[in-house]
């Protein structure tokens, strides 16, 4: 585990870093720890994936991240700026950084296509009309979607849904984009897809990617940095094929269950 000073004097630009973070859950006397005094840093304009099974807290990095959830102990920085040392308006101001695809794409069923697109620049932007036709269509392009404008989701594949949930991500120029297990209940050819969408996408457009993923090891595949999170402990990757080969016990038992490597083979 990095230490605090380490993760908070790194020389690579970093928009997101955590020191030391700590998060419980439960009522006193029976509180499970699901993250264990973690450090790491999200580089800038790149991939990074945190990887792990269920209840693990891979979501719950989201939400601290977005401060929806303070932590225990520890900081979460965006910027140089403390997310849980933020009063109300300073963080609707740092939640305006980031784009966010939720699980199940999370499209409103009364809207159309066109509409759930729109949605974040009718509230929040003063752009006319017509500009908004025009940012809405030009997104529809890029991400293959144009002649859908005016279906509704229960008109769409589960990969469409995805595509829609990104554009709409997408409308305000973010410059972090957060993915919530974006291919959960995609078959494996879409999933590839999808994979294959957001690469080119973030390539194109060069956001810092966010994904949390329990869909190893083919996750691995987007990813610049892998955090991987097991029974509190984490530990960071470049390279997938090192994680069998962690420091960390509870990383390396992990590694054996998912990815049937005995740390220690090469």
């Amino acid at each position: 585990m990095s230490g605090i000073g380490n993760i908070l004097t790194a020389t690579e630009p970093a928009v997101i870093r955590f020191g030391e973070v700590s998060k419980s859950f439960g009522e006193r006397g029976r509180r499970h720890r699901v993250l264990d005094r973690v450090s790491f840093s999200v580089p800038k304009g790149k991939t990074t994936v945190i990887a792990g099974g269920s209840g693990q807290g891979k979501s719950v990095m989201l939400k601290l991240i977005l401060g929806l959830l303070k932590p225990d102990s520890g900081q979460v920085l965006v910027g140089d700026r403390d997310v849980a040392a933020m009063g109300y308006r300073a963080l609707q101001e740092v939640r305006m950084l980031f784009g966010v695809l939720f699980q199940g794409a999370a499209l409103f069923d009364s809207l159309t296509v066109f509409e759930n697109i729109a949605l974040p620049l009718r509230e929040r932007t003063k752009f006319s009309g017509e500009e908004i036709r025009q940012r809405v269509i030009a997104t529809l392009e890029q991400l293959e979607l144009a002649g859908h404008e005016d279906k509704f989701p229960a008109q769409l594949s589960g990969g469409m849904k995805k595509r829609v949930g990104l554009a709409r991500a997408l409308q305000l120029d973010p410059e972090i984009v957060l993915f919530d297990e974006p291919t959960t209940g995609l078959d494996p050819v879409m999933t590839r897809e999808i994979y294959q969408l957001f690469t080119q996408t973030q390539q194109r457009l060069g956001y810092t990617a966010v994904i949390v993923s329990h869909d190893i090891p083919q996750v691995f595949t987007l990813a610049d940095q892998i955090i991987l999170l097991n029974k509190g402990e984490l530990d960071v990757f470049t390279d997938a094929s090192r994680i069998p080969y962690s420091t960390q016990p509870k990383i390396r038992e992990f590694a054996r269950q998912v990815m049937g490597q005995e740390a220690g083979e090469e």
